[in-house]
């Protein structure tokens, strides 16, 4: 049998499919413009690289449940004048906090970009290989309390340590009940030095005894936070409150 004819087969047996599927195209143009073997072999290995490269941040993309559309590119942060630019696209470009299972903390009142730059960073962390899971608080929370009263919260707190990068939106929103913030502290916890948290919050640390019922555990919570944490407080007035159009 020729290697015409073997090729396709043990390209499709080795897993390779992007190579499977241009490998013809390119031998004829490494024909025409008198490609060495190593500059054909290597045209076709990249081409197989950027295919699952693509796969990859898509199907991390699926996983990651971040809200679609909130990039960098779309933040105007000419209109956030207390947000340092440059700082967060350090945090967005730059794995190294998230391999210190480091935080970040985002303050400010409603509709000023929160969620956005949570997003956004979320996006940019994909690509780079990290992966990422975007939830509202009191869904995650929610769901955890199910899985303590099914005896399965260590089963869950193991699955969620797989994801580097965890982002909790709108934590003030969580009812201060003991059952509620105790899933919630040991979620904060379990991922202490281990695994980054990404913190939406319209309330200050200060206040957070209204999420906590338990003034020991709000402390608690907020000094495993901040203990190794980029704070980011947001002083603009609501995007989307000056967004709103008064009919008359």
């Amino acid at each position: 049998m020729s290697h015409e004819m073997t090729l396709p087969l043990l390209l499709k047996q080795l897993g390779l499919p992007m190579m499977l599927m241009r490998f013809e195209e390119n031998a004829q143009r490494a024909l025409e413009e008198q490609w060495s073997y190593p500059q054909f072999l290597s045209k076709l290995c990249e081409l197989e690289v950027a295919a699952r490269y693509q796969k990859r941040v898509q199907r991390h993309t699926n996983e990651a449940k971040l809200l679609p559309g909130k990039t960098l590119d779309s933040f105007e942060f000419k209109k956030a004048k207390s947000i340092n630019a440059a700082q967060i696209q350090a945090l967005a470009d730059n794995t190294s906090w998230v391999k210190q299972a480091n935080n970040i903390v985002i303050f400010g009142p409603s509709g000023v970009g929160k969620t956005h730059l949570a997003c956004a960073i979320g996006f940019r962390l994909i690509e780079q290989g990290v992966r990422v899971l975007f939830t509202p608080t009191t869904t995650l929370v929610q769901k955890l309390q199910k899985a303590r009263h099914e005896y399965k919260l260590p089963e869950a707190l193991a699955k969620l340590a797989r994801i580097p990068v965890l982002i909790l939106d709108d934590i003030s929103y969580v009812k201060k009940s003991e059952f509620e913030t105790s899933v919630l502290f040991e979620l904060i916890a379990d991922r202490y030095e281990t695994n980054s948290l990404i913190i939406t919050s319209n309330q200050p640390f200060g206040e957070w005894d209204q999420v906590f019922p338990d003034n020991m555990m709000a402390v608690a919570a907020i000094d495993r936070l901040i203990h190794h944490a980029t704070i980011i407080n947001i002083k603009e007035q609501s995007y989307r409150k000056a967004n709103v159009t008064v009919n008359t």
